[in-house]
């Protein structure tokens, strides 16, 4: 079987996005995901399975199967722009470990019509499965969301061990690697916290940048959309002035930091 007739499962394609990646980029949501952070503001993004959602007093089907050659056809539109802007193609989630077969088609179809490629990722799954992206993949951005497992465990329901010694062993690799931290009050917005981020970043090969996510509340009607309740709906997104602090914290560590994505 040719890898262009690869299936997968996404619920959504972005074009002409500025996030996620060097310049102008299309961004592919694959569906399904191991973890369950409490501020995910794509819920939908979660389940493997494809569902109903109502926004707006109108509902929607999330999720769908394609190959890799029909969202290859979309992302190539956009070449011009890629070329121009040095952006391409990333893939996003959910989680795109979690659909290796097809996400590493994906990545290769993207190789080989000379688009770079991109992927945002927890970084959640044996390393035996990330080495099968690394080939195809010119920049892996990483969430590293917390130091402190028992932390990380009780708001994102995974311990963080694997994830932290994925990001070692992809810094060692030829793919870019760039670590990104959503900043979430209650859970990661100390200085302090984001302090022992920062210095694990920093000690990472070849790991120059770190990026920083407030967090934000756009998405926090699709909980209501699902029939699920958002456990975070009480926290304020934080300040630009707490935001700045913590940004002067990840300068500290010789790291090049910058709030968003």
């Amino acid at each position: 079987m040719s890898y262009l007739s690869q299936k997968g499962r996404i619920f959504d394609i972005q074009r002409f996005s500025i996030h996620d990646g060097p310049g102008i980029r299309t961004i592919v949501f694959l569906k399904g995901c191991p973890l369950r952070c409490r501020w995910c503001c794509n819920p939908e993004s979660q389940s493997y399975e494809i569902q109903e959602m109502t926004l707006g007093g109108k509902t929607k089907t999330v999720g769908r199967d394609v190959t890799v050659a029909e969202v290859l056809e979309e992302v190539e539109k956009d070449r011009v722009y890629y070329k121009r802007s040095g952006g391409g193609m990333t893939l996003s989630g959910g989680e795109s470990l979690t659909q290796p077969d097809f996400a590493t088609a994906l990545l290769r179809g993207a190789k080989d019509i000379s688009i770079n490629t991109a992927m945002e990722s927890t970084g959640f799954a044996d390393f035996s499965v990330i080495e099968r992206y690394l080939e195809y993949l010119d920049l892996y951005l990483m969430d590293i969301k917390h130091i402190d497992r028992e932390k990380h465990k009780a708001f994102t329901t995974q311990y963080n061990d694997k994830i932290l010694e994925n990001a070692k062993k992809i810094a060692r690799s030829d793919t870019k690697l760039i670590i990104r931290t959503p900043v979430i009050p209650t859970f990661n917005a100390t200085k302090e916290e984001i302090a022992k981020i920062a210095e694990f970043a920093s000690s990472l090969d070849g790991v120059e940048e770190m990026h920083l996510l407030p967090y934000h509340r756009i998405g926090s009607d699709k909980y209501a959309g699902l029939g699920r309740e958002e456990t975070l709906q009480e926290i304020e997104p934080p300040s630009k002035d707490l935001m700045s602090e913590r940004l002067e914290v990840v300068n500290s560590y010789g790291l090049k930091g910058q709030i968003g994505g």
